[in-house]
């Protein structure tokens, strides 16, 4: 919801009337006068109203103790629950007829007030904003508190309907999009950080690209993105893709994705990354059409937790190992290694539950310090192929049948030969 300042303005004064009419102050908000602003919320049915008293749910929010975040999403689960008279009813009237409207009416009556409260404040401004945070602190609490768990898919619930396909929309960032994002990009880039205002400047060169996805609502506020490089042939090393002069695109004939960030903690288990680079690999077809090859150049964070899961006793062989190959395939059994549809590898379970193929291995190719830490330096291309997509996505989801090329497979072989086999069975 995008407002021009008079009509903020407005808001805001009904809003103070609405905290008169409460007899509640915006100074020193305390966790019952929240609760109680929840309350009038979903109370009071005139639009005008409502709305002003969802904007006091989001000061009051922001002006809360973080010591009470917890106090605050138990009473969300304590009072902000579903009707239970109503339910009841809605379930004898169900049973008795057993048709559609009862079973319509048994849907709704069973929908937690919460859901409803977080609608109305979802039309306040910075409404959708403060609820994304709220859903970070609240994924935080989650950890020691599973009982908050209700809320958590209140959130998914109405998160996966409001940043479908249909609301989000892609942008190319680059030099001269605004600083406010460009200034986040440097924030949220977790993958390879970027060292300053130069070296984003390259990555936005004619031959770096950057894709976001936006909400209409939050418009200086990226979701995701994604940052490509066009090369000539595929890139096995992050630090020359980082680091050379740029070259012309018309040259180029592949596309590397090397780096993915989700930009929003509150909107984690919400899925952008496979929708952006479908929509990109599509832009790319578009304006590149010497572009030959989509692939990434993809990290291994788990490698080396993998490794030392039952212990030490083949961790020292494999950092001192000189048989790159037999290496390459310690790494391939650990990046196609899983139960059925779920792989061990988070970014292996992004690509290749995408529907992309697991195409190579590359030894040294991240020789930074989280590299190194977290993978040895190995990094991962995946190869995304628009005609086989679908049908890579649907073997793995039916059947566990993983995508992977012919080098990978072979790879996979000599597992069956390695001194370390019972490393893959860690």
């Amino acid at each position: 919801m995008v407002m021009s300042g008079g009509i903020k303005k407005w808001i805001q004064q009904v809003t103070e009337k609405a905290l008169d009419l409460l007899d509640l102050k915006s100074e020193g908000i305390l966790l019952d006068d929240l609760i109680a602003h929840c309350h009038a919320v979903l109370s009071r049915r005139g639009e005008a109203t409502g709305l002003a008293l969802a904007g006091s749910v989001v000061s009051s929010w922001q002006a809360l103790d973080r010591a009470d975040h917890l106090k605050f999403f138990r009473r969300l689960i304590d009072e902000f629950g579903p009707d239970r008279d109503r339910l009841e009813r809605a379930i004898i009237d169900y049973q008795a007829s057993l048709n559609e409207p009862a079973i319509m009416t048994l849907h709704q009556a069973a929908e937690p007030k919460r859901q409803e409260l977080f609608r109305r404040i979802n039309s306040a401004p910075n409404g959708l904003q403060t609820l994304i945070l709220m859903r970070e602190e609240l994924r935080k609490l989650s950890r020691d508190h599973p009982e908050l768990g209700p809320i958590d898919q209140d959130f998914i619930h109405l998160f996966t309907s409001w940043f479908n396909k249909g609301f989000l929309e892609l942008e190319r960032i680059n030099w001269q999009t605004s600083a406010t994002v460009l200034e986040k990009l440097i924030q949220y880039e977790s993958v390879h950080e970027i060292q300053g205002w130069d070296d984003l400047r390259r990555r936005l060169a004619e031959d770096r690209l950057c894709f976001a996805y936006f909400h209409p609502v939050i418009p200086d506020e990226p979701l995701i993105f994604v940052e490509v490089a066009l090369v000539q042939g595929m890139a096995d090393a992050i630090a020359p893709l980082l680091e050379t002069l740029p070259v012309s695109p018309v040259d180029a004939d592949t596309a590397v994705f090397y780096s993915i960030n989700n930009c929003q903690p509150g909107l984690a288990g919400v899925s952008f990354g496979n929708l952006l680079i479908k929509q990109v690999v599509s832009v790319l077809q578009a304006q590149h059409p010497n572009l030959k090859n989509f692939v990434t150049l993809s990290p291994i964070p788990g490698l080396r937790r993998w490794l030392e899961s039952d212990g030490q006793m083949f961790l020292s062989q494999f950092e001192e190992a000189a048989d790159k190959q037999e290496l390459k395939a310690i790494v391939a059994q650990y990046l196609t290694d899983g139960d059925g549809p779920k792989l061990r590898d988070p970014v292996a379970q992004f690509h290749l539950g995408n529907g992309a193929t697991l195409e190579r291995i590359n030894v040294e190719a991240d020789l930074s310090a989280r590299g190194l830490e977290q993978s040895f330096g190995f990094m991962a291309n995946y190869r995304y192929e628009l005609d086989l997509i679908v049908s890579n996505h649907e073997k793995l989801m039916e059947s566990g049948q993983i995508a992977t090329s012919k080098e990978i497979q072979q790879l996979l072989k000599k597992i069956t030969r390695s001194p370390l086999k019972e490393l893959s069975d860690a």
